[in-house]
C-alpha cells in the first residue's frame, strides 16, 4: 500500500539520545536565521508596522510550544495546510554531499521532526479529508498519510486487506481507514473534470516541476487505481466493526515523540480523539457509495452497491445529533442519491417522497415516450425540473441513436423543441441542435412547436418577462425558417398575434417579403471529413460543452470551426482531461495551423479515453479520422497515429496482428517520437503469442536499448526459450536474474553515527533498475503465457528465498535450479518489495488459471512461511485436488511430496486439529509414528476426532488408539477403534494388493472430506 511514502517516522524513539547536546547544536545551526528574522521583523516594523511577519518554518524546530499557539490563532499565518506543505518540503529536500553528488534526504532527528511537526498539524484538523485534499496537492497528501501509517506502527510488507482490524490498537486501525478513505476518494475526484490553469509569462520556467508533479500525480493514481478493490474492501471490513474508534491527536503524537508510547498509552482504547462508530460509518458509506457510483460507468450493478451505501448514509446522517466528524455535501449527497435510484431502476411512483426525477426516469424505463414530452411540456411552467437534467435526458436519447436504435429521432426533435421553449422562457441562448432543427423543418414540426409555446405560457397570470421572452422566440422562428409557407404558419398563430404588437408584425413581415427567395439556408454538409460548413454564432460556453460531450469526428470538427470563427485561442485546453502523452504533445502543438492543431489534439485524447473506459469502437473511429488528417501534412504524425491503432488492436488482437506488430519492432524512422506503452503492449503481445524466436534473434539493437520494456521481453523471451535446457541456458537466466534484481534494489547510503560508526540508510524510492517496481508489476499483469509465468515466479520464489535466509521454510516452484544461488549484495534488496511483488505475481497468475497445481503449491508454501496455516492447508488441498479429478484419482506424488505432507501436517497440528494429523502420518513414504502417537496423545483437539478413525489404514496406529482411549477410560471412542481394526480389508493376511486398495480408498475420502472442510 505504500508505494510511494517517504521515509518513515518509526525511529523517532532514538530523538531523546544525547537531546541536550542536540538541542544546542540546533540553536547553533538556526541562530543566525533567527537573527535575520529579527532584522526582518525590525525592517518590517519601521515601515509597515500594522502587517505582521509570517512566522518561519524553523521557527517551529526551535520551540516546541510554537505550533499549538499558532494554530489556535483565529487566522494564523502560514495557514495549516501551507504548514504541512512546508514542513514535507524541507524534510525531503534532498542533500548534496562533498563531492556536489545530490542524495536522497537523510534520515536526521531535523527530518523526523519536521514529518511530525506536518503530522500534527493534521491532528490538529481532526484529520478531516475534505480540507486537506482542497489545500494539499496528492503527491503531498500521499506523503503525510503514508508518515501517518509508519507513525501508527502498520504492520510492514503487509496488504492492507489480509489485516485484521478487530485486532489492531485503535489508532492503527483508524490510520489504515483514513488512507484506504483517502485512496477511493482520490480515485473519485481524478475523475472529476478540472479547468486546466494558464502558465503565464512567469511560469514558464515551471513548466518542468508542474510536468514532474503531474507524472507524479499519475503514478501514485495508477497505483490507487490498481489496489481499488483492496482499499474498498478494508472499508467494507471497517463497517463491521461496531466499537468507537480512535484517531492520533496532538498529545499522542507527543507521547510517540517522547518514547512514552512503551506503556501502551497511545495504543489503548481510550487515547487519541473518539469517533463514534455511527459517525465513521455514516462517512465511510459516502465514500464507498462515491467510488461504486463512479465505477458504475463500466460496470451498471455497482450502482446497485451505490444506492445502498447512499441509503446508510442517509439514515446514519439522519440519526446523528451533532455529526462532528462527519464531513459530506448534502446537496451532493441527495444528487448522488435520485441517480442511483434512477440508474438501479428502484422507484415506486406511488411512494409519496417521489420526485419529479424519479417520475421521468420511471416513464424512461418503461419506454412510455409521449408521457416523457407531456412531462417536459408541463415543467415549461412549473420549472421543477433542473435544465442539466432536461438537457441529460436528450443527450441520453442522442445517445442511444448513435448507437443504432430506430424510431428515436422524432422522439429527440421533441425533446429539443421543449428544451429550446424553456430556454426561450428564461432568456437563454437557443442551443445550436435546435438552430439546426429550424434549417429545414416538416410542417408538422412546426405546428408542434407552436403547440409547445402555447401550453407552456401562463395564460391566467403570464409575467411580463415571459411574455417579452416568448414573443422574441416567435421572432427568431420567423427569422430562421425558409419556407414561406411556414413563416406564414406561425404569423397565423393566435399567440404570435396576442405577443407581438401591430407595429412589430408588420416590421417583422416587411423583412420576410425582402428576403431573397435564392438564399438556400439549408445547405447540407458536403461528404467530405474536410468540408463541413459553420452553422450560427452562437454562445461559446454551449459549443465548448458539446465539444467536450461529443464524440463524433465531424461534428468535433464543426463546433471547432464555429469556435475559431467566435474567438482565435487554444480550444485543446477546454477541458483539463484531454490529455496527450508527453512523447507527442512538441509534435502537435508544433502544428502551424490552430485549427488542425486543436483538432488532432482532441481527436488523439478523446480516442485515448474511449480506450481507457473500452469503448473500443468510437476509438476506432476517433482515430481513422485523426488518421485521415494527419495523412495529408505529416509522415510522422501519420505513423504515430498506426502506432496508436496499433496499440488499440494489440488490445484487442485480429487475425493479422502478429506482423503488424514485427513491423513496430523493426521500425526504423529517424527522429520519430515513440511511446513506450506502444512498444509495452507489443511485448506483452509477443510473450503471450510464444513468439519467443522473435524477440530473441530478430528485435533491432537500438530498440532494446532505448525500450526497457523490449529489453524485459527479450530477457524473458530467451530464457523462456531454453527452459528445460542444459547448465548454458543459466546465462540468459543471469542476464535476466540482474535486471529483476536491480528494479527490487535500493539506493545505499553510507552515515557515520554519533559513536563513529558506520550506518546504512536505505532509500525505497529509488529504483536503480531499468523500471520502477510498480510500472514492471503493472508490466507483469499484462502476459498470459504461463511458461513466463512460471519463469518469473521461479526467479522471484528464489530471490525470496536468498532474502530471507530461511532454509526450513522455503518456498517451492518450478526451474528454481537455473537462478544464482547467492546475492553479491543482499543489503541493497528491498525485502519487503521482493515479499510483495512474489505475492501480487502468484496471486495474479492465479486468477488466469487457478487450476495450475505447481502455481497452487507456491501460493500455499507461501501462506505457509508467513504462518498463515488454514489459508495453507487450502491451497495444498485444491493443488491435489485438481490434479486427480476432485480425489476421485491418487494425487501424484511429485504434487504431495514428503515436504508438502509435512507442511500439510504442520499447519492441522498448528490449528490442534491432531486427529487429521495422524491420518496424514500415513500418507508419507515411511510412516511418521513418533508424530502421529504424539498428536493422537493430545486431549485437547479441534477437529471431530472419533469421525476420522474410519480414514486410518496402519494397523499399528489403530492399536495404539485403542490403547489410548483404554487408558483413559474412553470406552465409547475405543469400540469405535476395534470396529476400525476389525474391518477385514485391513487384515495383515490380505494380498498386498488388497491392503493397497484398502489404503487408496481410504486416502481419497479423507483428502474429499478435508476439502469440504476447507474450501
Amino acid at each position: 500500500m505504500r508505494k510511494y511514502g517517504a521515509t518513515c517516522v518509526s525511529s523517532v524513539n532514538d530523538r531523546n539520545r544525547n537531546y541536550c547536546g542536540e538541542k544546542l547544536q540546533c540553536r547553533m545551526n538556526y541562530g543566525r536565521m533567527s537573527a535575520e528574522a529579527a532584522d526582518r521583523v525590525a525592517a518590517v516594523g519601521n515601515s509597515r508596522p500594522s502587517t505582521p511577519l509570517q512566522t518561519s518554518w524553523f521557527e517551529f524546530l526551535l520551540d516546541g510550544s510554537l505550533l499549538e499557539k499558532h494554530l489556535q490563532k483565529s487566522n494564523p499565518d502560514p495557514l495549516p495546510v501551507q504548514l504541512i506543505v512546508q514542513f514535507l518540503e524541507q524534510a525531503s529536500k534532498p542533500s548534496v554531499n562533498e563531492q556536489n553528488q545530490v542524495q536522497p534526504p537523510a534520515d536526521n532527528r531535523r527530518n523526523r521532526t519536521l514529518k511530525l511537526l506536518a503530522l500534527k498539524v493534521a491532528a490538529h484538523m481532526k484529520w478531516d479529508l475534505h480540507v486537506l485534499e482542497k489545500g494539499l496537492t496528492i503527491p503531498v497528501l500521499n506523503m503525510l498519510l503514508n508518515e501517518l501509517l509508519c507513525v501508527s506502527k502498520v504492520p510492514p510488507g503487509v496488504k492492507h486487506v489480509d489485516l485484521d482490524l478487530s485486532t489492531l490498537p485503535p489508532t492503527t486501525a483508524m490510520a489504515v481507514i483514513i488512507y484506504n478513505r483517502w485512496a477511493i476518494r482520490t480515485i473519485v475526484l481524478s475523475s472529476f473534470p478540472e479547468k486546466q490553469t494558464k502558465p503565464g509569462p512567469h511560469q514558464i520556467n515551471m513548466l518542468s516541476i508542474v510536468q514532474q508533479e503531474k507524472e507524479m500525480t499519475e503514478n501514485i493514481l495508477t497505483v490507487l487505481k490498481e489496489q481499488a478493490e483492496d482499499s474498498i474492501s478494508v472499508l467494507e471490513g471497517a463497517l463491521r466493526l461496531k466499537k468507537d474508534f480512535y484517531v492520533h491527536t496532538m498529545r499522542t503524537l507527543d507521547l510517540l515523540a517522547a518514547d512514552t508510547a512503551a506503556n501502551g498509552e497511545t495504543e489503548s482504547s481510550t487515547a487519541g480523539l473518539r469517533i463514534g462508530a455511527d459517525e465513521l460509518h455514516c462517512q465511510v458509506h459516502y465514500d464507498l457509495g462515491a467510488i461504486f457510483f463512479q465505477q458504475g460507468c463500466t460496470d451498471q450493478p455497482t450502482y446497485v452497491k451505490a444506492r445502498d451505501h447512499f441509503r446508510q448514509t442517509k439514515d446514519l446522517f439522519r440519526k446523528l445529533d451533532v455529526a462532528v466528524h462527519v464531513h459530506l455535501d448534502e446537496k451532493r449527497l441527495a444528487g448522488y442519491w435520485n441517480a442511483c435510484r434512477a440508474l438501479s431502476g428502484n422507484c415506486d411512483l406511488s411512494d409519496p417522497h417521489t420526485t419529479p426525477y424519479d417520475h421521468i426516469n420511471s416513464l424512461i424505463r418503461v419506454n412510455n415516450y409521449q408521457a416523457v414530452i407531456e412531462a417536459f411540456i408541463k415543467d415549461n411552467m412549473s420549472h421543477s425540473l433542473p435544465n442539466q437534467f432536461r438537457r441529460s435526458v436528450l443527450r441520453e436519447f442522442l445517445y442511444k441513436v448513435q448507437q443504432g436504435e430506430s424510431g428515436l429521432d422524432d422522439l429527440c426533435h421533441k425533446l429539443c423543441v421543449c428544451n429550446a421553449v424553456r430556454d426561450a422562457l428564461e432568456g437563454e441562448v437557443l442551443s445550436v441542435r435546435f438552430q439546426q432543427l429550424l434549417l429545414k423543418p416538416s410542417k408538422r414540426m412546426v405546428d408542434f412547436i407552436l403547440e409547445v409555446c402555447s401550453r407552456s405560457l401562463d395564460k391566467d397570470h403570464p409575467s411580463e418577462t415571459s411574455r417579452r421572452n416568448m414573443a422574441h422566440l416567435m421572432k427568431t422562428l420567423c427569422e430562421r425558417l425558409e419556407d414561406l409557407s411556414l413563416v406564414f404558419v406561425v404569423s397565423s398563430h393566435k399567440l404570435f398575434m396576442e405577443l407581438l404588437k401591430e407595429e412589430e408584425r408588420k416590421v417583422l413581415m416587411e423583412q420576410m417579403r425582402k428576403r431573397s427567395a435564392t438564399i438556400n439556408l439549408s445547405a447540407k454538409p458536403l461528404p467530405s471529413f474536410y468540408d463541413i460548413p459553420a452553422s450560427a454564432s452562437v454562445n461559446i460556453g454551449q459549443l465548448e460543452q458539446q465539444l467536450i460531450l461529443s464524440l463524433e469526428p465531424r461534428r468535433i470538427r464543426q463546433i471547432l470551426i464555429e469556435l475559431h470563427g467566435i474567438a482565435e485561442r487554444p480550444f485543446w485546453r477546454v477541458n483539463s482531461k484531454w490529455e496527450v502523452p508527453p512523447d507527442y504533445i512538441n509534435v502537435i502543438l508544433g502544428i502551424k495551423d490552430n485549427l488542425t492543431k486543436d483538432l488532432v489534439y482532441i481527436l488523439m485524447s478523446k480516442g485515448l479515453h474511449c480506450i481507457a473506459i473500452k469503448d473500443f469502437a468510437h476509438a476506432r473511429l476517433l482515430f481513422s479520422a485523426c488518421l485521415e488528417l494527419v495523412t495529408e501534412f505529416s509522415p510522422k504524425l501519420r505513423q504515430v497515429m498506426l502506432n496508436e491503432m496499433l496499440l488499440l488492436e494489440v488490445r484487442r488482437p485480429p487475425p493479422d496482428l502478429v506482423s503488424r506488430v514485427r513491423g513496430y519492432l523493426e521500425m526504423r524512422i529517424h527522429d520519430l517520437p515513440l511511446r513506450q506503452v506502444v512498444g509495452e503492449e507489443c511485448v506483452a503481445f509477443m510473450l503471450n503469442w510464444r513468439e519467443n524466436d522473435y524477440l530473441t534473434l530478430q528485435v533491432p539493437p537500438s530498440l532494446v536499448m532505448n525500450n526497457p520494456y523490449i529489453k524485459l521481453g527479450q530477457l524473458l523471451a530467451s530464457t523462456c526459450k531454453e527452459l528445460p535446457g542444459p547448465k548454458e541456458s543459466r546465462r540468459t537466466a543471469k542476464e535476466l536474474w540482474d535486471v529483476v534484481v536491480q528494479i527490487c534494489s535500493m539506493s545505499v547510503q553510507h552515515k557515520r553515527n554519533n559513536d563513529g560508526r558506520v550506518g546504512l540508510i536505505k532509500h525505497r524510492e529509488s529504483s536503480m533498475g531499468i523500471l520502477h517496481r510498480s510500472k514492471f508489476i503493472t508490466f507483469i499483469k499484462k502476459l498470459r503465457e504461463p511458461l513466463v509465468l512460471t519463469t518469473l515466479i521461479s526467479l522471484f520464489v528464489r530471490l525470496h528465498s536468498i532474502v530471507r535466509d530461511d532454509i526450513v521454510n522455503e518456498v517451492t516452484a518450478e526451474h528454481l535450479s537455473i537462478w544464482p544461488s547467492t546475492l553479491p549484495n543482499i543489503q541493497a534488496v528491498d525485502v519487503e518489495a521482493v515479499a510483495v511483488t512474489v505475492k501480487e505475481l502468484v496471486s495474479y497468475a492465479l486468477t488466469l488459471n487457478p487450476n495450475n497445481q505447481s502455481w497452487l503449491i507456491t501460493q500455499a508454501d507461501i501462506y505457509f512461511v508467513t504462518n498463515q496455516y488454514s489459508a495453507a492447508l487450502n491451497f495444498y488441498l485444491q493443488a491435489g485436488a485438481v490434479c486427480s479429478d476432485f480425489f476421485t484419482k491418487s494425487v501424484p506424488p511429485d504434487v504431495y511430496t514428503d515436504q508438502v505432507l509435512k507442511r500439510m501436517i504442520k499447519c492441522c497440528s498448528m490449528m490442534n486439529c491432531h486427529t487429521q494429523v495422524a491420518v496424514l502420518c500415513q500418507f508419507l513414504r515411511e510412516v511418521d509414528y513418533m508424530t502421529a502417537f504424539k498428536a493422537l496423545q493430545e486431549q485437547n483437539s479441534h477437529d471431530s476426532m472419533d469421525s476420522f478413525y474410519d480414514y486410518i489404514w496402519d494397523i499399528t496406529i489403530l492399536e495404539y488408539l485403542t490403547h489410548i482411549h483404554h487408558k483413559r477410560g474412553e470406552a465409547e471412542k475405543r469400540q469405535i477403534a476395534i470396529k476400525a481394526i476389525g474391518q477385514t480389508e485391513l487384515n495383515t493376511s490380505n494380498p498386498e494388493e488388497v491392503l493397497q486398495l484398502a489404503a487408496q480408498k481410504r486416502k481419497k475420502r479423507f483428502l474429499q472430506a478435508m476439502a469440504k472442510l476447507y474450501f
